[in-house]
């Protein structure tokens, strides 16, 4: 009866001790959890500035936490061949380049007819027949603050005649194109001028077409082979409109939200100068400085004081988690200690029994 007594004690506090060490991990990922997630609340202070020979300059970013949060994850650089993409509905897109005093940027769609990629589909003359199905065209989501140039031009090849109207236009309709029907235009300067086409003959079945929104695209493309959009480059040296040049790409424009506080820390007078970014959790503005960040410019003494409450935070977090679970295992063990306690006021047992 003592043996057995013994070796259900033993066998109880072989099982306490061996909870413990699972406790007391839980308490060790708790803490580790906890820093991590501390840590991670702010953005690296380090934003590239370029990708691909692309400058990379506010409202933009590339990694998480740089430039403005409107913008945020639009842009990535492909690090295989340092590519810069934008995001959209329809795909992502490689960027040809970036204006930042006219803010736009050019967007190349693999999937979008040129002249060479139709010459090289037959070996004699290129006809409305050859011209390659395209993919989903290029779009944009209109919750953003990117919107389709007024200076882009839409061209159509192979359209089914029963569904889209194909008719030469007045030559008014350029200057008033509110007077005239939504027809695709078989006339079109640009179905006679194609960039890179010197053989007129490889426009056949070309109709050029202004959509109001990229909807307007891929409803064309339903009755469409393919498509083509062409922007107007402005080169200088002449009057406009005569100073501009088509070339293949998608013309976009964008909006620069500029604000006291991103002025003020991109200011080269104060310490140098940061740059504007945002936190990651919260979103709220932050100035990226080199020795870390701050909440209004680089020299205004907010970079110690935003690094302090950082560093509070996140101990008050880690000592609050470890004090309650540390106090949920004090509790634990008592009680555990206490169920396994003998019980001699009573009742008998192997200890007190009288016979």
């Amino acid at each position: 009866m003592a043996s057995s007594s013994s070796s259900s004690s033993s066998s109880s506090s072989s099982s306490s001790s061996s909870s413990s060490p699972s406790y007391l991990s839980l308490l060790f990922l708790l803490l580790i959890i906890s820093a991590i997630i501390s840590s991670s609340s702010s953005p690296s202070t380090l934003c590239r500035t370029a990708c691909g020979g692309i400058p990379i300059r506010y409202p933009f970013g590339i990694d998480d936490g740089c430039g403005s949060p409107y913008y945020r994850n639009m842009l990535v650089c492909n690090s295989s061949n340092s590519t810069l993409l934008l995001r959209t509905p329809s795909g992502t897109y490689p960027v040809a380049s970036i204006d930042y005093a006219d803010p736009h940027l050019i967007i190349t769609d693999p999937s979008m007819w040129t002249c060479p990629h139709a010459a090289a589909t037959t070996t004699t003359t290129t006809t409305s027949a050859s011209v390659r199905s395209a993919a989903p065209p290029f779009s944009l989501d209109t919750s953003t603050r990117f919107s389709l140039s007024s200076k882009n031009d839409f061209l159509f090849f192979g359209c089914d005649p029963d569904a889209v109207i194909v008719a030469p236009k007045p030559n008014y309709c350029d200057r008033f194109p509110d007077r005239c029907d939504s027809a695709c235009d078989s006339a079109a300067y640009l179905c006679r001028n194609l960039p890179g086409c010197p053989d007129a003959s490889a426009a056949a079945g070309c109709c050029g077409y202004n959509p109001k929104a990229s909807q307007s695209t891929r409803m064309m493309l339903r009755h469409c082979r393919s498509y083509a959009s062409v922007y107007w480059r402005t080169v200088g040296g002449g009057l406009p409109p005569y100073d501009q040049v088509p070339e293949y790409g998608v013309r976009v424009d964008f909006e620069i939200p500029v604000t006291t506080r991103c002025l003020q820390c991109r200011d080269t007078n104060r310490d140098g100068g940061g740059s504007c970014g945002f936190d990651t959790r919260t979103r709220s503005f932050l100035c990226l400085c080199q020795d870390g960040n701050a909440t209004a410019y680089c020299a205004d003494g907010g970079l110690s004081r935003h690094r302090a409450s950082t560093g509070v935070i996140a101990g008050t977090a880690v000592f609050s988690i470890g004090g309650a679970v540390s106090g949920g295992y004090l509790v634990w063990h008592f009680l555990k200690r206490k169920s396994n306690k003998v019980v001699t006021c009573g009742v008998q047992s192997n200890e007190n029994r009288i016979f």
